[in-house]
């Protein structure tokens, strides 16, 4: 029952404590906000002219989110998009190389048509032409133009010497070689590059249309180049576009070569100015008016009855009439919530968790409150980033990642911090809370050292960056306006990591807590306790390393705190050093110490003694108490059985002597915990398989069951959460490892 009132009253004074703490928005609210109604009319004491703050910093935020991007022009790619039409241009003058000049003669004799039908007809149309010259035949049965090239023929040989006309035919006749071989040109460019541009139309161009295309193809370049092609323009608008400048520039004949070598070659070559666009944003931005409500001393500011709208509000805050103060029903509704919050906490902790101290809340709640405290000194700054870090390093990835949820809502319920602010500090809390916890989790490797936590800042400090830029920017496509502010988020998130692992180890010292860190670093055999255990009683470091093998084994297969096992192992027989060589194992070549004593009692007293004299020292290095509770609970209360057993004699040989059991068993507690079961397990187990070498593995099994029988048999487990079933699980996880270490060797010969 009066668990029961205590733990109640520890619920509402935390539910208390969260909600004065996250919902201090609250205590000044005002009665008279935006969107009520007005109960009575309220007129201005005096004139006044009052900035409306939250309207003007919106309408700025708006004009930096408008403001137009400034595009350049990338000369980068111009000088690409000129070197790609000069390579088209020469491989087009390459293949015209190849057809000589044209026209062949003068355009009054032969015309330009009359000219390319001569130089480009098949075999059979030009014989054809050729016979009814020297035949003298009638034109009848002539296409037109074999008709029409006749008729020029004939005008020109009736006007000029044979020699002429000869010299004519014979240069018609070269021409349309050339033309040939240019033909095949053009068709092995067509095989080798499919997509060309070039046909026969290129071969019909006059020398100097074809000079005169290169020209203005290029002159237009650089016109549609200069005026910028944006990345979102049309196909259609470029096409309009370099149709309006070939047809004014080009020769008719070329003008559809110019422009399949300009829609070849163009592409967008505008790019964002991103300085320049900042720069202008923040002018537009500043350039804002202050949004300014004016009043009148005696004027109205809200007749009675009429819904207050912002402006409304802004005067009444001005001259105080909103009525500002606690606003009970909001508050206790909010307390509601954190109540809620705080129960769905303890299942996650029961569900996921081990049970946590009255010290663990108490951290946890701090750290909470934290948060709040940070927002209202620095108005944007949380430290979610450094309390998940530290939450979840502490108490594991399902208390860190819980925390740092509800306290994103709570906050963005109970205080007045942006979402901009928000939600980037939340995304950073909880992904330090998830990943620092990790080694809560069955299977994952803990971080072990400060170096990894640090780099987890860094992971952290992204995370708040890059969120903070899709945040800013889901509604405005200008991204870069708010890159720098990203960039300071992300400093700001690995800054708070880094004063989370600054305040860690102080932490850790003054609750008393036990992390993976923590615990490698207790493990190190280079601390002054262990080294002093390995100088002063050998023999017992050893034993301990055995133990630590076997129940570092045990407690990976159960799923069990690992770290917490191997730290709590090196350390549970320190007190040995008392007296080393009251301890067989540290009685190499010596006598047996208790032959001299010769009394039972007084030697069970000095075995006992190793447990109260260890925790002289634990406490006396500062030893976590997890880590001090492996030293009396893996001897719980068992029976010193071997002075119990002389004991037992010599009351036989003295009827008068009194003999109480309990005066040779130690004073406990038994294992509280899993961990510390599983050492006393092992403890027990290490002399028997290290003084066995030549049995087989099921000899060695039956005996580890035996005395494990024992310790359960004894009642010693009962509080340990350790179930029957587990135990021949145990069994053979130490005897796998005893086989590792007593291994057969192959027997080398004598030399």
């Amino acid at each position: 029952m009066k668990k029961r009132f205590y733990a109640a009253g520890m619920f509402v004074f935390v539910v208390l404590s969260l909600s004065s703490g996250l919902g201090y928005r609250f205590y000044n609210q005002p009665k008279l906000d935006v969107g009520k109604i007005a109960p009575q009319t309220l007129t201005a004491p005096s004139s006044a002219h009052v900035e409306d703050v939250k309207t003007t910093e919106e309408r700025r935020r708006e004009t930096r989110s408008g403001t137009l991007a400034v595009w350049v022009v990338d000369p980068e790619i111009n000088q690409q998009i000129h070197s790609y039409l000069q390579q088209l241009l020469a491989t087009g003058a390459l293949i015209r190389d190849k057809l000589g000049n044209f026209p062949l003669t003068k355009t009054t004799v032969l015309s330009t048509a009359t000219q390319i039908y001569l130089r480009q007809a098949p075999e059979s149309q030009w014989q054809t032409v050729l016979q009814t010259l020297e035949k003298n035949r009638n034109l009848n049965g002539l296409n037109l133009s074999q008709q029409l090239a006749v008729k020029q023929l004939r005008t020109y040989r009736k006007y000029n010497s044979s020699q002429a006309f000869s010299q004519l035919l014979k240069a018609l006749i070269q021409a349309r070689q050339r033309y040939n071989i240019a033909l095949s040109s053009l068709r092995e460019n067509a095989l080798a590059q499919p997509k060309t541009l070039y046909d026969v139309t290129l071969l019909n161009l006059s020398d100097a249309d074809w000079q005169k295309t290169q020209i203005q193809v290029r002159q237009t370049l650089d016109r549609i180049l200069a005026q910028g092609i944006h990345p979102e323009v049309s196909k259609d608008n470029l096409n309009y576009a370099i149709e309006m400048q070939v047809s004014a520039s080009v020769p008719k004949t070329a003008q559809p070569l110019a422009r399949q070598l300009l829609l070849k070659v163009i592409v967008p070559n505008l790019i964002k100015d991103i300085e320049q666009t900042k720069l202008i944003a923040e002018q537009a931005a500043q350039a804002v008016e202050p949004t300014i409500v004016a009043i009148q001393k005696g004027e109205v500011i809200v007749k009675a009855e009429d819904k207050i709208t912002h402006a409304n509000f802004v005067l009444l805050d001005h001259f105080n009439l909103s009525q500002r103060g606690i606003d009970w029903l909001h508050l206790i509704r909010f307390s509601g919530m954190v109540g809620l919050a705080v129960a769905f906490f303890r299942l996650v902790e029961k569900r996921f968790s081990s049970k946590l101290r009255s010290s663990d809340y108490i951290l946890i709640l701090l750290l909470t409150l934290s948060a709040p405290l940070l927002i209202v000194l620095t108005k944007s700054f949380t430290g979610l980033a450094a309390i998940g870090l530290l939450v979840g390093s502490f108490y594991g990835a399902s208390i860190g990642g819980t925390v740092m949820g509800l306290l994103a809502i709570l906050l963005s319920i109970g205080t007045e911090l942006s979402w901009h602010d928000l939600i980037p500090s939340a995304a950073g809390g909880i992904v330090g809370g998830l990943m620092a916890g990790q080694w809560r989790f069955p299977g994952r490797e803990a971080l072990r050292t400060r170096e990894e936590l640090a780099s987890l800042g860094i992971l952290i400090g992204l995370t708040q960056g890059v969120v903070y830029l899709l945040v800013n920017t889901a509604l405005a496509p200008l991204w870069y306006n708010v890159l720098g502010i990203a960039v300071l988020k992300s400093l700001a998130g690995l800054i708070w990591s880094i004063l989370g692992l600054g305040l860690s180890p102080y932490l850790e010292a003054l609750f008393d807590l036990v992390t993976p860190i923590r615990l490698a670093e207790l493990s190190n055999p280079n601390r002054p306790l262990l080294k002093r255990l390995a100088h002063e009683a050998p023999g017992t470091f050893q034993h301990t390393l055995f133990v630590a093998t076997l129940a570092e084994a045990a407690a990976r297969a159960l799923h069990c705190n690992v770290e917490l096992v191997r730290a709590g192992t090196l350390y549970h027989d320190i007190g040995k050093m008392h007296d080393p060589l009251g301890f067989i194992e540290n009685q190499i070549g010596s006598p047996n110490k208790h032959d001299a004593i010769n009394d039972p009692w007084k030697s069970a007293e000095i075995i006992k003694k190793h447990v109260s004299e260890g925790l002289v020292m634990a406490r006396q290095y500062k030893l976590p108490t997890a880590i001090q509770a492996f030293i009396p609970e893996h001897q719980g209360t068992i029976l010193i059985a071997y002075f119990y057993h002389q004991a037992q004699q010599q009351k036989e040989q003295n009827s008068q002597q009194i003999l109480y059991e309990s005066d040779f068993r130690y004073d406990g507690p038994i294992p509280q915990s899993k961990e510390t079961g599983i050492v006393m397990l092992a403890d027990a187990c290490e002399a028997a398989l290290r003084s066995q070498k030549d049995i087989t593995p099921e000899a060695a099994l039956a005996m580890v069951n035996k005395i494990l029988k024992a310790r359960w048999q004894d009642n010693q487990l009962v509080d340990s959460g350790l179930k029957r079933a587990e135990m021949s699980q145990i069994a053979h996880i130490f005897v796998q490892v005893w086989q590792q270490f007593h291994h057969q060797r192959i027997a080398y010969p004598k030399l």
